[in-house]
């Protein structure tokens, strides 16, 4: 049975590894020290951990002391070191959450839905020294439907993320593996995101606003405005078919009964969830990003 170790992070992470262990041979695991059910599942299982970044050598030094023949790379934090790469004896590979080329780097789900695709998907990859760039091993499409949100996006791939590692194992198996030089011209790359950049500007029409909220919705940190000085997060808001005129400023309340109505560059959008509490919204008032600090 071929000798499997898994390089993975956070509930994808997880979950995937407790679907491998039972049916292959995991013989390390490589996380990162906030994967803290990752590093508990290691334990209960008697499967050899390193927790920390792999970078320096750290997590060569550990792989090295293990006959390895694949490396499963599965939503892993970090980008790994050549040492790492070229320790097993068939092949290193990687899960990303894009149809590669499009959309190397962080989060690409949630850039996905806030660029309004249609469509996104997981493509199981060779590892390289660049970020997303090895053959593409296999893809898996996955819908973007229009009240999709980040999370439950990666609720999708979750189911998808496992069945695309066996057949990739199964190709190993076989010697059946193909693989297909990505077409560099069609590349895109997005970085990482933080709880930062979740800011909603209202000078853009509306659909985009909409595809930006519901990207970042909850259990995410969420897409937020201000509103006389106080965070107000939104989670979800709906197309309105109340007549805006150029009067009205973007980002102004346009009526508050029975529901906040605000005013957008090509229309109106009504706020269906917000997250603060003991908001008061008043007519004519506008939500704006002036007393962020």
């Amino acid at each position: 049975m071929m000798r499997i170790a898994i390089l993975c992070s956070g509930g994808l992470g997880l979950d995937t590894l407790k679907k491998v262990t039972p049916e292959y041979n995991v013989v390390c695991v490589l996380t990162d020290s906030k994967s803290t059910e990752i590093i508990e599942f290691s334990k209960e299982n008697n499967i050899p951990y390193f927790a920390g970044n792999p970078r320096n050598n750290k997590g060569f030094n550990f792989i090295k002391n293990f006959s390895i023949d694949i490396i499963a790379s599965i939503n892993y934090l970090f980008l790994i070191e050549e040492d790492i790469i070229n320790h097993p004896n068939k092949l290193s590979f990687n899960i990303h959450g894009s149809l590669l080329p499009k959309y190397r780097g962080r989060t690409p789900h949630v850039w996905a839905i806030i660029n309004d695709e249609k469509e996104a998907g997981i493509t199981a990859h060779v590892i390289d020294a660049g970020c997303d760039t090895g053959d593409i091993i296999h893809q898996i499409k996955i819908p973007i439907l229009p009240d999709d949100t980040g999370a439950n996006m990666l609720e999708k791939y979750a189911q998808a993320y496992f069945p695309l590692v066996k057949k990739v194992l199964r190709d190993i198996e076989c010697n059946q593996l193909k693989l297909t030089e990505q077409d560099e011209s069609l590349a895109t790359y997005f970085g990482k995101r933080t709880p930062l950049d979740g800011a909603i500007n209202w000078n853009w029409d509306r659909k985009r606003i909409k595809n930006w909220i519901r990207a970042l919705a909850d259990p995410y940190p969420g897409a937020f405005t201000f509103y006389k000085g106080q965070k107000i997060v939104i989670d979800k808001v709906s197309f309105s078919d109340l007549k805006v005129n150029d009067k009205q400023n973007n980002g102004e309340i346009i009526t508050v009964k029975p529901s906040v109505i605000v005013k957008t560059k090509n229309g109106a959008i009504k706020l269906e969830s917000i997250r603060t509490e003991n908001c008061t919204f008043n007519l004519g008032k506008k939500f704006d990003n002036e007393n962020r600090e």
